[in-house]
């Protein structure tokens, strides 16, 4: 199967346990590997106009603008479902970082769900 990754994509988000952690805008890195084949893309490439990563990086735009979440766990499992909702992927990995706990480098959640 082939992949395309995202790597560390930056995006702001309202998450955390506390209202008080949710009201103020968090930068979140997210790495969303796709499984799919990519041989029709390739075929097509004088066609296309976007290519299937533009619209994956605005579909998890959307899903984050959408609503507060206290977890990234819930963030990335709605991302997850959302792409294989849309068959995007066969298969799919969602890493989200996030930067709140003091003395570290991050914490990540990472969910990989298959259709």
């Amino acid at each position: 199967m082939d992949k395309i990754t995202i790597k560390d994509l930056e995006l702001d988000a309202h998450i955390g346990v506390t209202p008080e952690e949710r009201v103020r805008s968090q930068k979140v890195l997210l790495t969303v590997i796709l499984e799919r084949d990519l041989g029709e893309a390739g075929r097509t490439d004088t066609e296309s106009t976007t290519t299937p990563y533009d619209q994956v990086v605005q579909l998890i735009r959307d899903v984050v603008a959408e609503r507060p979440r206290k977890l990234i766990e819930a963030m990335a499992l709605e991302i997850t479902r959302e792409i294989l909702y849309r068959r995007m992927a066969v298969t799919v990995s969602v890493e989200v970082k996030k930067f709140s706990i003091p003395r570290t480098k991050y914490v990540s959640v990472e969910i990989q769900r298959s259709q």
